[in-house]
């Protein structure tokens, strides 16, 4: 037997909350915010093309591209149920984890960036000033989340 859970109504009011999110601080299209948050929150959690478009109100042809884009990034997985034609997509169990190891690769790619930027032969502390900030803020980025890391790491 099914657990209750919020009415759809409220599900789909934070559906286009997290598309929202997702175009303004991703610049991602909100449809695809829709789909993340549409198979966040859906019971089944795996769903077919057409019960994710008309749960969130989408064109199939427009819901084939972003699913496209989903699944190319690993976000999203598509399948097919034993003995069964349709397709189905389910969000990722460590959907959120790939976000977060793509987003800090960048800030480390960025990190070498600005270390070779100071090396450029600056004459001057006020030259180089930004760069080293940028520098700064990446190295304490990192400290925050390896003792995060270490807090999730068994006490002795």
């Amino acid at each position: 037997m099914a657990e209750a859970g919020p009415e759809r109504e409220r599900v789909l009011e934070w559906v286009e909350r997290v598309a929202t999110f997702v175009s303004e601080e991703w610049g991602l299209a909100p449809i695809t915010g829709r789909i993340l948050g549409w198979l966040m929150a859906c019971d089944p959690p795996e769903q077919t093309a057409g019960e994710i478009a008309e749960a969130i109100g989408a064109s199939r042809a427009s819901l084939t591209s972003n699913m496209q884009l989903l699944t190319s990034i690993r976000l999203v997985r598509r399948f097919r149920k034993t003995g069964e034609r349709n397709v189905y997509y389910r969000i990722e169990d460590d959907a959120w984890s790939k976000v977060i190891r793509q987003k800090l690769a960048a800030f480390t790619a960025f990190e070498r960036l600005a270390e070779d930027g100071l090396k450029l032969g600056w004459t001057g502390e006020e030259q180089t000033a930004r760069i080293r900030s940028a520098r700064t803020s990446i190295a304490a980025l990192a400290e925050v989340l390896d003792q995060a890391a270490g807090d999730d790491q068994p006490k002795r």
